[in-house]
């Protein structure tokens, strides 16, 4: 016989329902208006005073700490201008071009959550090359302006470029909810969040897809010029290119051109087929991503380093070796995709779990989880290498200041909210698939520790 009366009094005390709801609307207070409000408040600022600190004050935050130091900080934050205005909008149109005109395959992407299979037009490494050459030819060829222009113009091109981008995100906003290009778009009811998030998962203007121009072409296009342009910056100073700044730029680069030479993989990444098309994004990669991942190779155009040979070649090394993996583990999972499962992993046969999901449109789809090579040490086993890369270009700044190390604090943090989000993802999509990968894998990123 049972104690009634003890387990009620052992029992945990029901949390009443006017309680719980009020959590709940809390929680998404917090998550759909405040965090997405102080992001799009707090981040345009931030980018232009890491800028600002570097390229001014020698990367010190001293001038943050003293409030004696902040009208002279105010007054060195850069400001837009109509020249930057057209300098931005130029290239914008230039890699628009480049990318409709160039010769190049047209790769389908992954099946959207509509059901729809996007198409790109994939001449990454042609567009980079002409990029650098047109560049190459009108600065040091015809000597319309300096090759280190860029850097002399650094702090005037972001600062108008979040202007500009602020523009087209609201633009995006408005697009999305009455001219959509596709079935996958829509609001939440909350302006803050569809202005943060976009309303639109694949906007297209002129046949153009937006998401491709703007991540891949004028982010990662815009990225590779502005490193080339520090170097020469560093040149037109010093009289030479240092030994840190070859590595710094030289990792960069080749992380670039492995970005282009793998660009119809981005295309099944979380970036493309799960995050619309909004600040988050766009605003993201047009100024967040210039002004913060290259904040070290900023810091050394007028602060060069020597570095030992050892150093240089241990950190070319170490790099480029985390490059390979990555790009191994990557090119890895896209073969196994490609082919359904039916190839060879590191000399045997894929180990790979079938998955189905269900489309917005009722279309029932198949994928495969592969859980051998690369793959069968970490469930995002990519993010390891690409931040042992990132930490190799930017170690040669040296211990004299922290800041110019500010983007391997955000990659960290930027990755393990990735790696959460596409947890949560495929969770929801693959069900009891992805919950019996997750026991033959059992660790997310680094191997037997996290």
């Amino acid at each position: 016989m049972t104690d009634d009366r003890a387990d009620a009094r052992t029992a945990v005390p029901a949390v009443p329902a006017w309680r719980g709801a009020q959590l709940g609307r809390l929680s998404e207070f917090l998550r759909c208006v405040l965090l997405p409000s102080l992001l799009v408040i707090v981040t345009p600022p931030l980018v232009l005073l890491l800028v600002t600190l570097v390229m001014a004050f020698d990367g010190a935050l001293a001038p943050v700490l003293t409030p004696s130091d902040w009208p002279r900080l105010a007054a060195a934050l850069p400001r837009p201008s109509a020249s930057a205005a057209l300098m931005l909008c130029g290239f914008v149109v230039a890699e628009a071009l480049l990318l409709r005109l160039l010769p190049g395959r047209t790769v389908r992407g992954p099946v959207t959550p509509a059901g729809v299979r996007p198409s790109y037009r994939a001449n990454g490494p042609l567009a980079l090359l002409v990029t650098h050459l047109v560049h190459l030819l009108a600065s040091a060829g015809l000597g319309w302006f300096s090759p280190g222009v860029l850097y002399d113009r650094f702090g005037e091109l972001l600062t108008t470029s979040c202007v500009l981008c602020l523009l087209l995100c609201a633009g995006l906003y408005v697009k999305g909810l009455r001219r959509p290009s596709g079935p996958d778009h829509g609001s939440t009811g909350r302006p803050v969040l569809d202005f943060f998030w976009g309303t639109e998962l694949h906007p297209v203007i002129g046949g153009v897809d937006l998401k491709q121009l703007f991540n891949c072409r004028v982010g990662m296009m815009g990225w590779s010029l502005l490193l080339v342009s520090f170097a020469a910056a560093q040149h037109e100073r010093s009289g030479a290119v240092s030994s840190s700044m070859i590595v710094a730029v030289g990792l960069q680069l080749a992380y670039i051109v492995k970005f282009f030479v793998w660009e119809a993989g981005y295309f099944g990444t979380l970036d493309v087929m799960h995050d619309r098309f909004g600040y988050y994004l766009c605003w993201g990669v047009t100024v967040w991503l210039p002004g913060v991942y290259t904040l070290s190779t900023l810091y050394l155009v007028v602060r060069p380093r020597s570095l030992p040979v050892w150093e240089t070649v241990l950190l070319l090394a170490v790099g480029l070796a985390a490059l390979a993996v990555n790009y191994a583990a990557d090119a890895q999972r896209q073969r196994v995709r490609d082919t359904h499962g039916d190839t060879l992993v590191w000399g045997r046969p894929a180990r790979v779990l079938h998955a189905s999901y269900t489309t917005a449109d009722g279309s029932t789809h198949s994928s495969v989880l592969l859980y051998s090579g690369w793959w069968g040490q970490a469930r995002h086993f990519h993010y390891l290498p690409e931040f042992v890369l990132a930490a190799c270009w930017v170690a040669p700044v040296g211990a004299g200041r922290v800041l110019p190390y500010f983007y391997l604090l955000f990659l960290a943090v930027l990755l393990l909210d990735r790696c959460g989000r596409d947890e949560r993802r495929c969770r929801d999509k693959y069900g009891e698939a992805y919950l019996e990968y997750c026991r033959r894998v059992p660790w997310k990123i680094v191997p037997r520790l996290y």
